[in-house]
């Protein structure tokens, strides 16, 4: 078991635009004192300099898929070189719940080196095991699909 930790801080402000509400800009401090400016989707009357909650949770399944995907690849004697994804999530009303992001679609393209290069077979079964076992994926209800380029 691990334990993860953030901090967040937030500051009662004027909103840049709309005198009639409050800023939606705050800091996420991370563990490795990485500071990330953070607003709500411009949706919401955030400001789009900064990430939203959305984006960092698509970004949280991407990069967990690709660090399994990256330690499986390796496992089975594969040499990756690179690894590129632009991940979108789908924020949509379902049902009674409210809204939610029900779907996030990734979009890997994955060049690989060295004397020992998998098969689009191989390649597909590393991205069933890392999707089967990737974190965050299997902590949220969102559909998530693996569409490789």
């Amino acid at each position: 078991m691990s334990v993860h930790q953030s901090a967040i801080r937030w500051q009662h402000a004027p909103h840049e635009t709309d005198a009639d509400t409050y800023s939606r800009n705050h800091r996420a401090t991370l563990n490795g004192g990485q500071q990330v400016d953070v607003s709500a989707s411009v949706d919401f009357k955030g400001d789009e300099s900064c990430a939203d909650p959305e984006q960092m949770l698509v970004s949280a399944v991407s990069s967990c898929h690709m660090l399994f995907f990256l330690a499986i690849a390796e496992f089975q004697g594969y040499r990756v070189e690179s690894y590129e994804d632009d991940p979108v999530g789908h924020l949509e009303s379902r049902d009674t719940k409210g809204m939610e992001i029900t779907r996030i679609e990734l979009s890997p393209r994955v060049t690989f080196g060295g004397d020992k290069l998998p098969d689009r077979k191989a390649i597909s079964r590393i991205h069933a095991n890392a999707h089967k076992n990737c974190f965050i994926r299997n902590s949220i209800t969102a559909e998530v699909t693996i569409n490789p380029q």
